[in-house]
């Protein structure tokens, strides 16, 4: 179970009383390093995904590192972020972690964060006998004979049955227009979350696409808007185009609802979309005020101290670091170098999740979606903006 501040604390006199008894006490080896490795796009439109997965890392060891480490096997190990930007670009990813795995020896990354980039370095990730965390949704990546990769966050096709079931039983959504991004993320989003709207009776008035590289917005939302739909659906928005979409939709008329399976920035929403930023249903952090422990409250200053501001995804992006290490703590020191131990652990390993208030499991799940545990078992908690700020539509959980 993971500490908070107030436990550590109260366990400074506990430690002073062992050492005058000559109780069994933590070690903390001089010189015990875990590097962790965290590759991802920070830079571009996409840039606050992986901006937000280093920050919730360095937040993370700070506060592990604040109480002397994080204890494997009784010795204390001093955690170390090794970050590297891949700029969205595969060519970038696979040499990023060429340098994490090879050069640095690091055998646990967190990311990349799309598609393309997180298939790009499987082979490196086999090859160099290293897990990692991407937050992409390509199913190959977790099913077998796939082991190394572990998603973290929920994926798209998770989140759309929910999501478009209470918009149509809640809302009264029947027409949909889908709007993807022409890439293979945009895609896949896209023609997954079809195949669920079609499943829950609802009509598909266009499917339309655009360039990553586009600015003008206007001409690509022009069509949709003149389909008059209920809900346009954003597939694999990155957050810095979310907001122009959405402007220039309300803009040109548009009164109903947008939604996006990808997690969005309400700072961006707020000083792109201003006035224009409501009615958009998307995965939130897996944090909300309502189910927040105390441990997370700590994280979230963490958090700002590291990043200057609070970005709601984080709530979720905290969980990658913490179930590494938290997995560590069952395999043993033997398992930072060995990852067959860590593959070992993950199927029965649970835990109280540190980031709720109620006391409920933490586990790896995915049998469902991929025949074999490698998804971390975020709450599954989705947004609508109101007033410029996320508010909590719906919480739950992904099947086992």
């Amino acid at each position: 179970m993971t500490t908070t501040r107030r436990d550590i604390l109260k366990g400074a006199g506990a430690l002073t009383l062992a050492s005058a008894i000559g109780a069994p006490m933590r070690v903390r080896a001089e010189g015990k390093v875990l590097k962790i490795g965290q590759l991802g796009v920070m830079s571009g439109p996409e840039a606050s995904w992986g901006l937000v997965n280093k920050y919730s890392a360095m937040a993370t060891a700070e506060m592990y590192n604040a109480r002397g480490g994080v204890e494997i096997d009784g010795e204390l190990y001093r955690i170390e972020i090794v970050s590297v930007d891949d700029r969205n670009d595969p060519k970038l990813t696979v040499s990023g972690a060429e340098r994490l795995t090879g050069e640095e020896g690091i055998r646990y990354f967190i990311g990349p964060n799309m598609d393309t980039t997180a298939t790009s370095v499987r082979p490196i990730a086999e090859k160099n006998q290293a897990m990692y965390i991407p937050y992409a949704f390509d199913r190959s990546l977790y099913t077998a004979p796939a082991r190394n990769a572990i998603l973290g966050m929920i994926a798209s096709y998770q989140v759309a049955p929910v999501m478009y079931k209470i918009l149509r039983d809640e809302r009264g959504v029947k027409k949909v227009a889908f709007l993807a991004r022409n890439d293979s993320d945009g895609l896949l989003q896209r023609d997954e979350a079809v195949k669920v709207a079609e499943g829950l009776g609802l009509e598909i008035l266009a499917q339309d696409t655009y360039e990553p590289s586009v600015t003008d917005f206007f001409p690509v939302v022009a069509n949709i808007v003149g389909q008059n739909p209920d809900l346009i659906v954003m597939s694999a928005v990155a957050p810095a185009h979310c907001p122009q979409i959405m402007r220039s939709a309300r803009e040109m008329g548009y009164v109903g609802l947008f939604s996006s399976e990808a997690a969005q920035d309400i700072k961006i929403i707020r000083e792109v979309a201003g006035e224009y930023g409501d009615g958009l249903v998307s995965i939130g952090g897996a944090s909300t005020p309502e189910i927040r422990s105390a441990y997370m409250e700590d994280f979230i200053e963490k958090y700002n101290a590291v990043a200057g501001e609070w970005n709601d995804e984080a709530g979720t992006k905290a969980y990658a670091l913490e179930m590494i290490l938290m997995t560590l703590r069952r395999t043993g020191a033997a398992g930072i170098g060995d990852i067959a131990l860590f593959q070992k652990a993950v199927d029965g390993f649970s835990e109280r999740n540190p980031f709720l208030k109620e006391d409920a499991a933490l586990t790896y799940v995915g049998m469902a979606d991929y025949g074999q545990k490698r998804q971390i078992g975020v709450p599954m908690v989705i947004t609508e903006t109101k007033g410029g700020d996320f508010t909590t539509l719906s919480i739950g959980s992904v099947a086992s």
